[in-house]
């Protein structure tokens, strides 16, 4: 997915203003609450998918392989702290 949205709009991002693209990306991540407040099912869907192509474009902006990044953080093994899946973390 990375890749795809790096093809479609890197070249698009990198000559506009860095925080307009953050911006652009809190304006998404607003849309998508309001989506999720009202319980609408296919504003959902499209909510979803603008905010991972804004957070996908602001990591090919700053040079981040987020698929890297997530399994470095969330492990394929079990969670980070107490190595289960699910999780059985007491601390929250």
């Amino acid at each position: 997915m990375q890749e795809h949205i790096k093809q479609l709009y890197l070249q698009r991002d990198q000559n506009r203003p860095l925080i307009q693209n953050i911006l652009k990306f809190i304006e998404e991540i607003g849309e998508l609450a309001e989506a999720l407040l009202k319980n609408e099912k296919t504003k959902l869907e499209e909510e979803f998918a603008d905010v991972l192509a804004w957070l996908l474009s602001l990591a090919n902006l700053y040079n981040v392989n987020i698929e890297k990044a997530f399994y470095d953080k969330y492990p394929r093994e079990g969670c980070s702290k107490c190595g289960k899946t699910p999780c059985r973390c007491t601390d929250f």
